[in-house]
């Protein structure tokens, strides 16, 4: 696996953004959460308990604490209700993308090479829309894929641009809860010691 995300990808644009409604919020939401040193990963206005706003987001190195999720939302709160973007009463949901995560930026694909993923395009990629398999190669275009599922007659490998993308997310296995968790206390272990750096400055 690749080094966690950097905070160099701030900045990074979304391969997969909303629409509609949700793309509404997700404008007014982004730059609020840029700020505070966060990533947007996704935005959905759901059916549950009456309506729910639910918001994926991120520290840059790609963490999320409990104290983060509240944070955040006490951040957000305030600005939805001057936008006030909904017509209707909602509960506001504020999450880390979890371990079997959506995969938004083409950072995402990079830093979970050699995981498992499945995802759908917008258009027909060798004959099919839905593929699934452990991603092998990434770079500017696109990402390769080592299908667990090849029928016969296609390749092992496939290739799929970032421009036919319409949703991708990780598989949930052993390997990846493994990999998710190191990640995390790397970069917990990282952010402290920046702490510690910062306090001796001072």
């Amino acid at each position: 696996m690749s080094d966690v995300t950097n905070a160099d990808n701030t900045n990074e644009p979304r391969l997969i953004v909303e629409t509609g409604l949700d793309q509404r919020v997700a404008a007014i939401i982004e730059p609020v959460l840029v700020g505070m040193g966060f990533r947007l990963v996704r935005v959905r206005l759901l059916n549950l308990n009456g309506l729910t706003l639910q918001v994926m987001t991120e520290r840059n190195d790609g963490t999320m604490t409990v104290e983060d999720c509240e944070e955040v939302s006490t951040a957000i709160s305030p600005v939805l209700d001057v936008e006030d973007p909904i017509d209707k009463a909602y509960h506001l949901e504020v999450s880390s993308p979890g371990i079997d995560r959506p995969m938004v930026r083409k950072s995402d694909f990079q830093r979970w090479i050699g995981h498992l993923v499945k995802c759908e395009t917008s258009i027909l990629v060798d004959n099919r829309k839905r593929f699934r398999g452990k991603i092998v190669a990434v770079d500017a275009d696109g990402f390769t894929i080592e299908r667990d599922e090849a029928t016969r007659g296609e390749e092992q490998n496939v290739t799929i641009p970032f421009s036919t993308l319409a949703e991708a997310k990780l598989i949930l296995t052993d390997d990846l809860i493994r990999d998710a968790l190191r990640a995390d206390k790397l970069a917990k272990a990282e952010a402290a010691n920046q702490n510690e750096a910062e306090d001796e400055e001072e």
